[in-house]
């Protein structure tokens, strides 16, 4: 407990992570409760409320959360309960008031909680923050996305996940203003006037020359319709941010200030440029990776498509199309490219994923389950401290590679439980923005097929395409339509380039194929090769089809999990990392009310699904 003393009030702030014990949940059923009776009847089998009653136990047991608490203070409102009530406010898309008294008062939510009616005295209610406070443990722990890898390992041990995955992506619009510049300039001096003592604070204080007391976040009271009003506004405080840094230049500084002193340097660097006459004004342009509001500083200018753009992250996905079940989420900055966290998505599907100790049969030891030990240890077996024997290379390559073949047929299995024939082969789909040859070269070195769409090649003004350009990679020439050969120069990541400049001059074909003063020159990435095949592969009409058949299930995923606007296409927090997890917790929801569905029930063994 932490005591500070003021002169007329004393302010304690208490750990909650020692003060907060493991509350459990009662598991022994009332039969004679009026809600579960009656919800028991009333409530379809197929729903997630009747899941959530059925499996809770199984799938958020208290235990699950221990590491969260300590051993000692008072009791927590049991944790599969505050679970429970997580995963229906994210499907429902509800603040933490509104949760709360949806679960207080509904009696779905209270039969999927398991606490049942209001006389038993088994947790009738509780407070919002408990929510807050549950996020907070999660986000501090080591596995702070295991409410989804539960819903996603029960929906494997019940044969629903194949090796078949759709990938794609949706804006997810933050939860702040975008700033202006004078905005996030003064927002920015602000924010490091607040982590400055009082004597760096005076020191700068004493370099500020425009007026600002920077006390409010309130615009300066100027005429906005005088131009010169407003340039004198933009240069007067873009140079006290200046003398403001160059006094900083040198010091010391704390991890505060230092990150305030680079907020600040980045939002003056991005929007302004010197005029002629000494003046810093707005520059017109737009900075890459500009900075959109101070307030969350990850969050960045995005676009979807050409013409629509948002202002925030985006939320990446990857599916399994059979039965619908994510399997992997992140969430980026709004500029972020999609094939940039593709190969995350899709981890579990190459040779070397983690995710499990393979047993001597070929299946993949179940999470927490206990492994091999390897190395020192007394068990019987085991190898002692004093052997120092080592495996051989070569064996420790075959036991390597029958691992990965262990998960190859793993991965088989699965497909063919979830899809039937055809389904079998580890095969990965995507639109055009997943169709570069890094990623394209990343499913090829782990064996997976892919249907990501490659964009044919274009040029402007109906110019002549880059496939009009006879690419001869082994001799590492280019031939133009006019049949003139030039040698490709490569640099030293094995991009290159071909330059036709001389041989322009005088063609006959130039007007179709270059406007350019020095001639036309065509680049070859180190990728070339992949990306031909690729657009090759795509002209098959089964090719073509089986895209067209698969890639649109994710559309439809992306529409219920955005259903919602609260919490789903607007974020309800600030930062990459809470957004990720309140992303991941929203895949997770929208997982589990598709168990329900499917029929997930647990047996003596594991996980089943319905029959269908």
């Amino acid at each position: 407990m932490d005591e500070s003393f003021g002169e007329n009030y004393v302010v304690v702030v208490l750990d909650w992570e020692r003060l907060m014990t493991l509350g459990l949940a009662e598991r022994q059923g009332d039969l004679l409760d009026d809600v579960i009776r009656f919800c028991d009847d009333a409530v379809p089998s197929c729903s997630v409320y009747a899941l959530l009653h059925r499996e809770r136990d199984r799938l958020f047991p208290d235990e699950l959360f221990a590491d969260l608490f300590s051993d000692r203070g008072r009791r927590s409102v049991p944790p599969s309960v505050v679970a429970t009530v997580m995963v229906l406010q994210r499907l429902e898309g509800l603040s933490d008031r509104e949760a709360v008294e949806r679960y207080t008062f509904d009696a779905r939510w209270r039969y999927a909680a398991g606490v049942g009616g209001y006389d038993g005295g088994r947790w009738g209610r509780f407070a919002h923050t408990v929510l807050v406070d549950m996020r907070a443990r999660l986000d501090a722990s080591e596995d702070p996305k295991r409410i989804f890898r539960v819903s996603l390992e029960a929906a494997s041990a019940a044969g629903l996940v194949g090796a078949r995955r759709v990938l794609d992506s949706t804006p997810l619009y933050d939860a702040v203003a975008t700033m202006d510049t004078v905005t996030l300039i003064r927002s920015a001096l602000r924010g490091l006037l607040r982590v400055a003592d009082e004597a760096l604070e005076a020191e700068l204080r004493a370099v500020l020359r425009s007026g600002d007391d920077y006390a409010t976040a309130a615009k300066p009271q100027i005429d906005w319709d005088d131009a010169e009003a407003r340039e004198a506004l933009i240069d007067s405080r873009a140079r006290d941010a200046l003398a403001c840094l160059v006094l900083l230049e040198g010091r010391q500084l704390g991890p505060e200030l230092c990150e305030a002193a680079e907020l600040l340097a980045t939002v003056v660097g991005q929007d302004l440029e010197e005029s002629d006459d000494g003046t810093l004004r707005i520059a017109q342009r737009v900075a890459k990776d500009r900075v959109i509001s101070t307030v969350d500083a990850e969050a960045r200018h995005g676009h979807k498509t050409a013409a629509r753009g948002f202002d925030g992250y985006k939320g990446h996905v990857g599916l399994d199309p059979d039965s619908e079940i994510i399997t992997g989420t992140k969430v980026t900055p709004g500029n972020a490219g999609d094939a940039g966290v593709a190969a995350e998505l899709v981890e579990d599907l190459t040779d070397d994923a983690a995710g499990g100790s393979v047993a001597d049969d070929g299946e993949q030891a179940p999470a927490g389950s206990p492994r091999r030990r390897r190395g020192g240890g007394g068990g019987k077996g085991g190898r002692t401290n004093g052997s120092k024997k080592r495996a051989a290379p070569a064996a420790r390559t075959r036991r390597s590679e029958a691992r990965r073949a262990a998960r190859r047929a793993k991965l088989e299995r699965r497909g063919k439980q979830a899809g039937g024939a055809g389904t079998d082969r580890r095969t990965v789909y995507g639109d055009a923005a997943y169709g570069t040859g890094g990623f394209l070269d990343h499913l090829a070195a782990h064996g997976i097929d892919s249907r990501c769409k490659t964009q044919p090649p274009t040029a402007a003004g109906g110019l002549f395409p880059k496939d009009r350009f006879a690419i001869d990679l082994d001799a590492d020439t280019v031939t133009c339509p006019a049949g003139v050969t030039v040698t490709i120069r490569r640099n030293g990541d094995g991009d290159g380039i071909a330059s036709f400049a001389d041989a322009c001059a005088d063609c006959p074909l130039r007007a179709n194929c270059t406007n350019a003063a020095g001639g036309r020159s065509i680049s070859v990435g180190r990728h070339e090769l992949r990306l031909a095949e690729a657009r090759a592969q795509q002209q098959d009409p089964d090719w073509a089809a089986d895209y067209r058949a698969t890639r649109p299930k994710v559309e439809r995923k992306l529409s219920h999990l955005m259903r919602r606007k609260h919490g789903a296409r607007r974020a309800r927090v600030r930062g990459r990392r809470k957004v990720d997890a309140d992303f991941n917790l929203l895949a997770a929801a929208h997982n589990l009310a598709r168990l329900a569905v499917l029929g997930l029930h647990s047996t003596t063994t594991g996980w089943a699904a319905a029959t269908p």
